[in-house]
């Protein structure tokens, strides 16, 4: 929807430095009343960056250029003035709900707070109002949840209330960073049509920043591409899409996980990991006097039969609490279980946390890759320390120059050598992007030569393209050294690109199981059936 009158905000020349690192170069672009345009670009484009500016909450940051907005620019405005209109005029809704909100309140205290602050209500009002508009964003049971804090609220139900908390000031511009990133792909398509109703019932505008294509070709009327702190292309969705005119543009669009893997190997084989019945349960507190004698319980994963072939891959679909990572940290080794579990016919010697010989020996043949690789990557240990940890653990009677020689190896396989990186053995994870952290992170699991690697979510904290490297790079492995995978994920796609057998988890229990193409071209179960449909337009 756009209009013919002038823009709500016009950003001229828009240029953002940091000292003498420019960041944002000349940037242009406008956003009429009612209209939705999508900032489109990968991690360091420049997107967050621009949209921070036009708030001036980019810390030290230097602006030059203009940002008109309702005939004020906004770069040239008084500290006093911009209080006025951040979080009045224009809100913003931040990718991390959970970083967002404030611990230490419940949430529609939060809420009340912008509606005292911002339209001068009464804390009786302000609070019975928070209800409401908790209550117009779809959270079940808004009174009660009202006393919740963050920690007590689902993925979804978090990023509802910042957006209620963006909504409290009736702003005239909504900006929106990332918003669905975090969330299942159910809860996305929840999220974007929300957004939609919420945006036509109040006629704001809607400046959307994101790397998520699906998600711009579904909600955005107009889109604009940044590469390197530039705007390369903008223009209708539809136009983009159809025929895009830069090289960026193309390549993004282009960035879909592709399906390259062996599709046949024989299902005769002995199966590499069997589960049978697998239970994990965890002691709960009980309310009032029983919690002092006894403790409650919950199953968090209910009798799964599931078996990995060697060679093959084996996707776990399911949404956050489903209990696939509780799953796969079973099969690590990491949580007590009951029933069946075996790796090569070997079970853990329990606890399974022991260090005894046989479960090192079996922890050898079984490695994990995270979802967060900055997280999971010590930034204390320098490359050659990260790689080369299992080798010490595994084999620590190795010359030190074999091991070298063996972390170089390992590296190179996954596409990091000394050419490329000079110095790379002595640097430290904060030193790489995402996808090169990831690489790092494979390449650790890798040096003690497993047989399974257990991948949970690999890239749902990549970029389109970094995503796409990633999975090309994991299936090339598969094929060189006979990996089987174990794949945890709620990206369809990934599972489609990746899988040959997929396993649908929800609430701790197997839904549906079966060939990749039979779960997911012919769904059975109606959760299947959701997940496959909200991919197709998340």
């Amino acid at each position: 929807m756009t209009s013919s009158s002038s823009p709500l905000l016009e950003v001229r020349g828009l240029q953002v430095r940091f000292g003498d690192k420019p960041v944002v170069h000349g940037v242009s672009f406008s956003v009429d009343a009612g209209e939705k345009l999508a900032l489109v670009g990968e991690s360091g484009s420049g997107k967050t960056i621009t949209a921070l500016s036009l708030l001036r909450l980019a810390g030290d940051a230097q602006l030059a250029g203009q940002a008109l907005f309702d005939g004020r620019d906004l770069l040239a405005l008084p500290e006093r003035e911009m209080r006025g209109v951040r979080g009045g005029d224009i809100a913003m809704i931040f990718q991390e709900p959970m970083t967002a909100l404030n611990p230490l309140m419940p949430i529609g205290n939060q809420v009340a707070e912008v509606l005292q602050l911002k339209q001068a209500l009464s804390q009786t009002q302000a609070r019975a109002q928070a209800v409401e508009l908790l209550a117009s964003t779809g959270i079940p049971d808004p009174a009660r949840r009202a006393r919740s804090y963050a920690h007590q609220l689902s993925g979804g139900q978090r990023q509802r209330a910042m957006i209620a908390m963006a909504l409290a000031s009736s702003p005239k511009l909504l900006l929106a960073d990332e918003p669905t990133t975090a969330l299942d792909v159910t809860l996305r398509v929840q999220i974007l049509e929300l957004l939609g109703d919420l945006q036509r019932q109040t006629g704001m505008a809607l400046l959307l920043i994101t790397h998520d294509l699906n998600l711009v070709r579904r909600f955005a009327d107009r889109a604009a591409v940044m590469e390197h702190g530039q705007l390369v292309e903008q223009g209708p969705v539809h136009e983009v899409f159809a025929n895009p005119q830069h090289a960026y543009t193309r390549r993004l669009i282009g960035s879909v996980p592709r399906r390259d893997v062996v599709e046949a190997p024989a299902r005769a084989a002995q199966p590499l990991v069997e589960t049978q019945q697998l239970q994990v349960r965890y002691a709960t507190p009980l309310p009032g006097l029983r919690g002092w004698l006894r403790k409650g319980e919950f199953v968090a994963v209910k009798g799964v039969d599931l078996k990995l072939l060697p060679h093959h891959t084996l996707g776990i679909v399911g949404e956050s609490g489903s209990g696939k990572s509780t799953l796969a940290q079973a099969i690590l080794g990491l949580l007590p279980c009951d029933g069946q579990l075996r790796i090569e016919g070997q079970a853990w010697q329990q606890p399974a946390t022991r260090n005894s010989p046989a479960n090192q020996a079996l922890r050898r043949r079984v490695q994990v890759v995270f979802q967060d690789p900055f997280s999971s990557l010590s930034p204390r240990l320098t490359v050659e320390e990260i790689v080369g940890e299992g080798l010490r653990l595994q084999m620590p009677d190795g010359a030190a120059a074999e091991r070298r020689q063996r972390v170089e190896q390992v590296l190179a396989d996954v596409g990091l050598t000394q050419l490329q990186y000079p110095g790379l053995l002595q640097r430290y994870p904060h030193e790489f992007s995402g996808g090169q952290r990831q690489r790092l992170a494979i390449a650790r699991a890798l040096i003690v030569q497993p047989q399974l690697l257990v991948l949970d979510e690999p890239t749902s904290a990549l970029d389109v393209t970094v995503q796409q490297q990633v999975l090309a790079l994991l299936q090339r492995l598969q094929k060189e050294r006979g990996l089987s995978y174990l794949l945890i994920t709620h990206d369809v796609e990934v599972i489609r690109a990746m899988a040959h057998d997929v396993m649908v988890m929800k609430d701790g229990e197997v839904l549906e199981t079966g060939p990749v193409t039979q779960v997911l071209d012919a769904p059975r179960h109606p959760y299947t059936q959701r997940l496959v449909a909200a991919a197709s337009v998340a």
